[in-house]
């Protein structure tokens, strides 16, 4: 049996939009304008509050997580690769609390052989977007690898 052809990365991130379980659970949806750059949104919503009126850390790492984890899965994607976390760490700056409406971004710092390194930083954005408060800043190890190991599963979704 032979592999199917790999979509481009636009069809990828449609494919991701479709089959995320944890985005849609969480209200996140992602945008790509290019390869090694991504961006989430989100609205804190009362099941993301861990005390009153406060999400919990969890939450915001989750989403730290997925926008470096996209940018890497972007950039490997063009090269017919998938990508894995190996490690990330996050600096939170200021406490996010319930109806903030977050804007994760994230880009590729370094694309290795097997490794993947990514920043990012989640705003809490004003109504208006003219203003955002950084409220975490992070970096993500991530793992490349064939996308044949993985391909026929996501495609089959």
């Amino acid at each position: 049996m032979s592999t199917p052809p790999l979509p481009d990365w636009p069809a990828l991130v449609a494919g991701y939009n479709r089959i995320n379980t944890y985005g849609h659970t969480n209200g996140m949806t992602l945008s790509v304008s290019e390869p090694g750059k991504a961006e989430y949104r989100m609205a804190i919503q009362p099941a993301h509050l861990s005390s009153p009126g406060v999400a919990h850390g969890g939450v915001v790492a989750g989403l730290m997580d997925a926008v470096l984890g996209a940018a890497a899965l972007t950039l490997a994607f063009t090269a017919g690769e998938l990508v894995s976390t190996v490690e990330f760490k996050i600096n939170y700056l200021h406490p996010v609390r319930l109806g903030d409406e977050l804007r994760a971004v994230a880009r590729v710092d370094h694309a290795g052989k097997s490794l993947v390194v990514c920043s990012g930083i989640i705003y809490r954005q004003a109504a208006d977007e003219a203003e955002a408060t950084a409220v975490a800043q992070g970096v993500g190890t991530f793992n490349r690898y064939p996308a044949s190991k993985r391909l026929g599963e996501l495609l089959s979704k």
